[in-house]
């Protein structure tokens, strides 16, 4: 059974350090005067909201390239495939210096042992998706890539990565945040390391976060860690961790979270009593209907779970996956 009640917890998987959970992002979104017309793009839930949970690690492209600030405007041209950055009026050529400060920077980023990393959206340096590609000839295309984000998500293929314009939405935001805090737990499991009996312990604690996102990949990681014996230590932490990370990239949705909070209710019939069953089954109906959002039958889950003493096995961090705080599951 997925997940057994009236037990003790086990050992769960490593928490995150105490100290804050350190992201990469593009410096103009912090507030520094760095864009090419000494103008910075300040985004207050960034600052004042993530920087309580967050250790900033500020990056600009273009300023350490040496372009300065003022400085004249770029874009990317030819294709999208094969971008050149090049100045809106010079023609001036800047993508080979680009491409290889971004590569050295990256490196260098290693060492900072990040744990996502947020971009300014229509940057032809730092752009994740959507950048603004002029051909020769033609029209213009939205399917270009920054310079140094593009480097960046080959770089670091598992690392959770986002712009700030997409975190306007509640689904990405709330998926953004889950995602960084997930895959520092897995990067602490790593650094121990993920010793098998550890990996058991960390799947089990994220199989109700895996299935709420994807039921293919929940399939795929339990017969990966059931086979555990067949892997070397380090290729079975290759193969989990993808995996793992590609699930979550898959937005949760409300018949995924339906069916979870279906799941782990049914830990609690034989501790509630015909009205609180009741109830429970009218507040996750009234969800998966949209008319209440995903904290209202959250909140109810747990309090039973706190009322009724129910132990989960592997402490499920699908009831917690991020600070409450930030309050991401009240809009979704």
């Amino acid at each position: 059974m997925a997940g057994t009640v009236g037990q003790p917890a086990r050992k769960g998987p490593p928490s995150p350090s105490l100290a804050k959970v350190r992201i990469g992002i593009s410096s103009c979104l912090l507030g520094e005067k760095v864009r090419w017309d000494g103008a910075h793009k300040r985004d207050r839930f960034i600052t004042d909201t993530l920087g309580v949970y967050f250790e900033w690690v500020p990056v600009c492209p273009e300023i350490e390239v040496g372009m300065g600030v003022p400085r004249e405007a770029v874009r990317l041209t030819i294709t999208p495939e094969s971008p050149r950055m090049v100045g809106v009026k010079s023609g001036r050529d800047f993508t080979a210096p680009m491409r290889g400060h971004s590569r050295d920077r990256v490196r260098g980023l290693e060492k900072m042992d990040l744990s996502g990393y947020i971009l300014k959206s229509d940057s032809p340096s730092c752009g994740m998706e959507r950048v603004r590609v002029c051909p020769e000839k033609g029209k213009a295309t939205r399917k270009g890539v920054g310079i140094f984000a593009r480097v960046l998500m080959e770089h670091f293929p598992l690392l959770p990565v986002e712009e700030e314009g997409r975190l306007c939405d509640p689904g990405l935001r709330e998926n953004f945040i889950e995602r960084i805090f997930a895959y520092r737990r897995w990067r602490d499991l790593e650094a121990s390391g993920c010793r098998r009996g550890d990996l058991v312990a960390f799947h089990t604690a994220h199989k109700f976060l895996i299935l709420s996102h994807s039921p293919r990949h929940h399939q795929a990681l339990g017969r990966l860690v059931a086979a555990a014996k067949r892997h070397t230590a380090r290729r079975l932490a290759t193969l989990y961790g993808g995996t793992f990370m590609e699930a979550l990239r898959i937005p949760a949705t409300v018949k995924g979270h339906f069916n979870v909070l279906r799941h782990l209710a049914g830990f609690l019939k034989d501790r509630m009593d015909a009205a609180e069953k009741r109830e429970m089954g009218e507040v996750l109906e009234d969800y998966r209907r949209g008319l209440v959002p995903l904290v209202v039958p959250l909140t109810l889950l747990k309090h039973h779970v706190r009322r009724h003493g129910v132990a989960f096995v592997g402490d499920p961090i699908y009831l917690n996956p991020h600070p409450k705080e930030l309050m991401l599951r009240n809009h979704v």
